[in-house]
């Protein structure tokens, strides 16, 4: 434990969330928990500020770390370079550099089929997911290149099952994954890691689903394979960790799903 002490980490869309027993609720403070736990410093990012402030009382007193909180909505109407430019700005400022980049953050509108989508819900997901994986990216890839860093970049199985309902999700989604590779590839030689995982995790919003529609939870929400969902923290969250470790450097390029199984692809 705390292999990541003095290490900064960015997350996006990370925010607290907990679950009705009080663990972590949604992936990005699953994933903030389980950096905390190594000794990271955090820059967290989301739209509700509340959140964030709410994670970063949580995780300084809990874990003794120093966290960021920045509200940052990438969308159609704002200057997204100029805004993430200013993430990035305030994250070196406070921190001194970036080892690690976690682009999670992702809003979509889900069971609306391809003929009833509109522009809007399109822009939507393309914004808060593609467009905000590369301008995080583009900003702090001289700071991820100073520190030899990690990029971990969060896709879905909506993409790569095609799952109902979820076409610019899945759409947005795919783009990413597509991005993160050609990241793989360009960043190698400056020892930058780039990754993808695709989780499905038992989150609140999961939850709320299961707690006030059981039977429309029953139709269409599948049980993994592996029996169980993910955990925000102990599975998804330590995934993340070790990505960050230096035993899966020589790993960069390869993608991480957590659909149906925890499994290494090259």
């Amino acid at each position: 434990m705390g292999f990541l002490k003095g290490k900064t980490a960015i997350i996006t869309g990370a925010g607290r969330r907990v679950l009705a027993d009080g663990r972590s609720g949604s992936i990005g403070y699953g994933i903030a928990t389980a950096y905390a736990k190594e000794g990271a410093n955090l820059v967290i990012t989301g739209r509700n500020m509340q959140k964030l402030l709410d994670a970063k009382e949580e995780l300084e007193r809990l874990y003794g770390i120093q966290v960021l909180p920045i509200q940052a909505d990438v969308n159609k109407e704002s200057d997204n370079d100029a805004l993430v430019a200013d993430v990035i700005r305030q994250a070196v400022e406070k921190f001194g550099g970036i080892d690690v980049l976690i682009n999670n953050a992702q809003a979509s509108a889900s069971g609306v089929t391809i003929a009833q989508h509109t522009t809007a819900q399109l822009d939507l997901a393309m914004y808060s997911g593609l467009y905000a994986a590369f301008y995080y990216m583009k900003h702090a890839y001289p700071y991820l290149k100073e520190s030899r860093g990690t990029v971990i970049n969060f896709a879905s199985g909506a993409g790569l099952f095609g799952n109902f309902g979820q076409s610019s999700y899945a759409a947005a989604k795919e783009a990413i994954r597509g991005l993160t590779r050609v990241a793989a590839t360009e960043w190698a030689q400056d020892g930058i890691n780039a990754n993808v995982v695709c989780p499905l995790a038992w989150t609140a919003q999961l939850e709320k689903f299961h707690k006030d529609y059981p039977l429309a939870f029953e139709e269409n929400v599948e049980m993994p394979p592996m029996g169980f969902f993910g955990d925000p923290e102990k599975e998804i969250g330590r995934v993340c960790v070790q990505l960050a470790g230096p035993d899966f450097k020589y790993m960069t390029g390869e993608t991480i799903t957590l659909e149906g199984g925890l499994g290494l692809r090259p």
